[in-house]
């Protein structure tokens, strides 16, 4: 039946180019068009539709997320660097919600998923904690950005800031923080 369908299409397509006075190649280009394009319109725009909807490389993942979600992804981001990756308890974490590397140079991670910047209190947190966890050095990771306040501290402690536009660089960032010091002969 499909196939009919086209095949009148086509007929009638061509018999229109015809009384309209064009070429008979034209009228044949036309006639050989037309069902290849009402077979392919409505794929090609079901698809711009459904590609227009889909989040692309650049679009925010973390939008949706929760805290949990966040550091989940976090981790996975860290595990892909093939280092060891160790995730604190809820409670009693000192502030530091991922562990990341081997000793000496293991690096606690703070990750905080908020609706707005990220204030001193989160780079006090994992600073603070990172030695009750055995770790020599800090980043804190968010979906936002950070206050002036927290980029002054996070600078005189040395501590890494990860914010939104830098979450496609997270990886890159974890492996030099988390590899050895070259020795000094």
């Amino acid at each position: 039946m499909r196939i009919r369908v086209l095949v009148v299409t086509a007929v009638a397509a061509g018999a229109v180019a015809w009384s309209a006075g064009l070429a008979p190649q034209h009228c044949l280009l036309i006639a050989a068009l037309t069902p290849a394009m009402l077979v392919a319109v409505p794929r090609f725009l079901a698809g711009a539709f459904v590609g227009a909807l889909t989040p692309g490389p650049r679009d925010d993942a973390t939008a949706a997320m929760s805290g949990t979600e966040f550091e989940d992804y976090v981790a996975r981001v860290a595990r892909s660097c093939g280092v060891p990756v160790i995730m604190t308890a809820v409670t009693g974490d000192w502030g530091v919600d991922i562990i990341v590397g081997k000793r000496p140079n293991r690096l606690a991670i703070q990750c905080k998923r908020q609706a707005r910047p990220v204030g001193a209190a989160a780079v006090q947190e994992v600073v603070a904690g990172a030695p009750m966890q055995d770790c020599a050095r800090t980043m804190v990771v968010t979906n936002h950005e950070f206050t002036p306040a927290a980029r002054r501290l996070a600078e005189r402690h040395g501590c890494e800031l990860v914010g939104g536009a830098e979450l496609p660089r997270l990886r890159s960032t974890i492996r030099r923080l988390v590899e050895p010091a070259p020795e000094v002969s």
